[in-house]
């Protein structure tokens, strides 16, 4: 470098030559470039100059409004929903498919076509996405309607039935607590000794039609089984003689329940059954007759379960109209109609104090709601699948679900979250039952055409009911432990019992 282009003094300076054969014999440029540029190959304009830093500065910002834009796209909402992926491809000009193009590429396409728009349409398509989920949240949230005057007379009546239940079962539960652990263990041993030895005696043709559910009497005497075919029949227990065929329904009997006090001190003439069916009709039954003494009317869709309130007073329905219903049968009438499931209501079940009740949904969720507020207390959030049988222990706070998912939750309503998952079956479990005096086990069902015992707690398996040749659609341990019944797909019942 010369003194000249040295020190502060030096600036760059642009030289301007007369023709652009001077500039490239004064310059002594390349022979290639020049004789290109004068043949006419390379067209450079006389006095035209190449500006570095606006080229630069032009790359940074085609650069960083990529950036912007990349971000715009990670930052949008786009539905999930392939027909409205197509509506808004079809809005904004664009082919709704290409060629070998799934869901999720059309759904990224989308994506980087609203990306490329405005800042103006950006923010107009960010408040339209925010306005969609708003109203999604406002969809899949729990409403309390105003119920009426008997409600409120209801609610109150069942904290007072419930409270002393409750103070009771803690009472008992201390006691509990002070028998010496040892004493506790021996005993628990010894049932889990005696379930190992279980075994089928007994298996009787139900039906014609594949048999869909099954229920002891409270005195452990009378089993009930319901059919496709619309009838319930009584069975005697253990001797498997039949005691008398109900007739009413005219489609599938979904589920059967009997009241509290029936067959252990309560007049056979009253009412002491309540079934469904899938056209929506529930009935009730005496014990001495074979016709319905009354119809619960007032369902417009499929009553999957059914359930007696812990007093006898109430009856809960599951219905497929995304709701619950809870009915009054000293004054005959509904008195709630809840809902809060997204889909199809299946199972539903009373807590032992009677002062809660769950229930479980196609939606792959459960509830526990108490009837003293109305509010749902606990969801039970956890299931791939439906949720397709649920069941409070007699402690009162322990809950189990069986899903479609072939799995079995167990949630603590104390900690208010699920404590254990059992991976139980091969197929969806379409059962879960405590047994009921402590519930020192638990059994499941599933359609893999067994059934199986668990210990509780720990829920290691404890025994296999392995027999039927089909599905197992419904089970059911009698009041005084001594026998569980299973009723399955291909038609039989057996009754199972500890040699």
């Amino acid at each position: 470098m010369s003194e000249d282009d040295s020190g502060p003094a030096f600036k760059k300076q642009k030289v301007h030559y007369g023709t652009l054969e001077e500039t490239l014999r004064k310059e002594g440029g390349d022979d290639a470039i020049a004789s290109g540029i004068l043949a006419g190959n390379i067209n450079i304009s006389k006095g035209e100059t190449f500006n570095l830093e606006e080229h630069t500065s032009e790359q940074k910002k085609n650069l960083l409004a990529e950036f912007a834009r990349r971000k715009r796209a990670r930052t949008l909402h786009v539905s999930t929903d392939d027909s409205m992926v197509k509506a808004k491809l079809r809005e904004i000009g664009e082919p709704i498919c290409l060629f070998a193009e799934d869901a999720a590429d059309r759904r990224e396409r989308l994506r980087q076509k609203l990306s490329q728009v405005g800042l103006t349409e950006f923010k107009g398509i960010r408040q339209e996405a925010e306005k969609e989920k708003k109203q999604k949240e406002e969809n899949n949230k729990t409403w309390y309607h105003e119920g009426p005057q008997s409600l409120k007379s209801a609610r109150m009546w069942i904290a007072e039935y419930s409270l002393p239940r409750a103070q009771k079962r803690i009472a008992e539960s201390r006691l509990a607590v002070k028998i010496p652990e040892t004493v506790r263990h021996a005993k628990k041993q010894e049932l889990h000794n005696r379930l190992r030895n279980i075994t089928a005696i007994g298996s009787e043709i139900g039906d014609t039609r594949p048999i869909s559910f099954c229920r002891f009497s409270p005195n452990s005497q009378v089993l009930a089984m319901t059919s496709w075919s619309g009838l319930i029949k009584l069975w005697s227990v253990p001797e498997f003689q039949p005691i008398r065929t109900l007739r009413g329904h005219t489609n599938n009997v979904g589920g059967i329940a009997f009241h509290p006090e029936a067959t252990v001190g309560r007049d056979e003439s009253m009412f002491c059954m309540a079934s469904c069916a899938t056209d929506g009709s529930v009935k009730l039954w005496s014990m001495d007759s074979e016709e319905p003494l009354a119809n619960v009317e007032g369902h417009d869709a499929r009553v999957a379960r059914i359930e007696f309130h812990p007093s006898g007073r109430f009856l809960g329905t599951a219905c497929y109209d995304k709701s619950w219903r809870l009915w009054d049968l000293e004054v005959q009438e509904e008195i709630l109609h809840q809902e809060g499931h997204s889909k199809e209501v299946y199972c539903i079940d009373f807590q032992c104090d009677g002062s809660l009740v769950a229930t479980g949904g196609l939606d792959a969720f459960g509830r526990v709601w108490d009837l003293r507020t109305g509010r749902c207390v606990m969801f039970l959030q956890g299931h791939l699948q439906s949720v397709l049988a649920i069941n409070f222990s007699p402690n009162g706070y322990t809950v189990a679900t069986g899903s479609g998912d072939n799995s079995v939750k167990i949630w603590d309503l104390r900690q208010r979250k699920s404590v254990y998952n059992i991976p139980a079956h091969q197929n969806l479990v379409s059962g879960v039952k405590f047994q009921g005096t402590a519930g020192d086990y638990l059994l499941t069902c599933s359609h893999d055409s067994t059934a199986k015992i668990w210990a509780h707690p720990g829920w290691s398996p404890i025994a296999t009911l392995a027999g039927h040749d089909s599905k197992i659609m419904g089970m059911d341990i009698s009041t005084d432990g001594q026998y569980i019944a299973t009723a399955s797909y291909d038609r039989t019942f057996k009754l199972w019992a500890s040699e």
